[in-house]
């Protein structure tokens, strides 16, 4: 099977990442940064079965999709109004000053400024591995060292060795996806205290919390609000179900947020803003899509487990399971029945991540995987 470019990658490099200044000569002419994912046959038939880029399958709640029609209207306007109102929403929910809240068009244009920002041949990224690679692929681009350190055996950050690979490479960015992508394993708060509290003076702490909402974990939005070298992202492209609208937030103090905004500040399409301020302004949709994504992942987790397949702890709207094989291999073989699964990593080539879709896509994965794997 092709080796799909990551889809937040790839959207996050297009519309409003490559009007970020600076960024297009570092961008080069491979793959994950220049071509689109490939079309694989059958992909886009009505039947195909998408659980190959966490996606919410439900889609934006009822209000944000109404709210994203209505701001059509004004879709020829770069409207900053509303901007001011989604991080105003979002600040007063949260207890935070506006001042600490920046929207961007998906959270990954804010990886890539913070490795911009805070990455440079004398200033090392460290990230876990696997995780989610954009952050890893911009600062290498920079010309920054990146050291990976593999995940705990439970899925969790190692922080112990993070600490340590960041002191020992004089690092400026230390990076933890909570829960985890692509595993969806998570690193408990303690552990994350511990690590901000160990971590070279200096440097950033970046915590990327696009499935906070999925997890049963506390978020770290407080760090912010204590003044602590961190930098928290979020995304309405889980949970809320906005992949394709492009929207996300940095939550930060104000000097790690200007240092962002150096490598590009830019108008965010008005459609996906206003759909972003009805979403947050009806929260009470949370719990059940929340409740709903656990059921379906455990059972289908469970039914893994009956027949002898591991999987990796999650919270997230995906896991990863051990196909006891080539993972790219098996990816192929379930798209020739129409399911369309993740890939694996190089760190855990035998592991293969799977979105959470409906009940009935569920059982359409279920279906074909008995058939692959016998």
């Amino acid at each position: 099977m092709t080796h799909m470019p990551d889809r937040r990658r790839f959207l996050g490099l297009t519309a409003c990442s490559l009007a970020t200044a600076g960024l297009a000569p570092l961008l080069g002419t491979g793959p994950a940064h220049a071509q689109l994912p490939p079309a694989l046959p059958g992909m886009g038939d009505p039947d195909a079965v998408l659980l190959n880029f966490n996606e919410n399958p439900q889609g934006p709640f009822p209000e944000a999709r109404a709210a994203a029609g209505a701001g059509m209207a004004q879709a020829h306007r770069y409207l900053f109004g509303p901007q001011r109102e989604l991080v105003e929403v979002f600040a007063a929910q949260n207890q935070l000053r506006e001042d600490q809240v920046a929207g961007y068009c998906g959270s990954g244009v804010a990886l890539d400024s913070a490795a911009l920002a805070f990455t440079s041949k004398q200033a090392a990224l460290v990230t876990a591995d696997p995780t989610f690679e954009s952050l890893a692929q911009m600062a290498g681009a920079h010309g920054a060292p990146v050291v990976r350190v593999p995940l705990q055996a439970d899925g969790a950050h190692d922080v112990e060795a993070m600490a340590a690979a960041a002191r020992a490479s004089g690092a400026g960015l230390v990076y933890v996806c909570n829960p985890n992508n692509p595993t969806g394993s998570i690193t408990p708060r303690a552990r994350i205290d511990w690590l901000l509290a160990h971590k070279p003076a200096g440097s950033v702490l970046l915590v990327d919390e696009a499935y906070i909402h999925y997890s049963d974990e506390p978020d770290t939005l407080d760090l912010v609000r204590a003044g602590a070298d961190v930098v928290v992202l979020r995304t309405f492209s889980k949970i809320y179900g906005m992949a394709g609208l492009r929207l996300g937030l940095a939550v930060a103090r104000p000097d790690l947020l200007q240092r962002l905004v150096l490598f590009g500040a830019n108008s965010l399409p008005v459609p996906s803003v206003a759909a972003g301020i009805a979403s947050l302004r009806h929260p009470q949709h949370l719990a059940a899509r929340k409740a709903e994504n656990t059921r379906l992942r455990e059972e289908t987790v469970a039914w893994l487990a009956a027949r002898g397949d591991a999987c990796l702890p999650s919270q997230a709207n995906c896991f990863m399971v051990d196909v006891k094989g080539d993972g790219r291999a098996f990816s192929a073989a379930m798209a020739r029945h129409k399911v369309f699964v993740g890939r694996s990593w190089p760190a855990m080539p035998r592991h293969v991540r799977v979105t959470v879709g409906t009940a009935a896509e569920m059982a359409r994965f279920r279906e074909a995987f008995a058939v692959v794997t016998g």
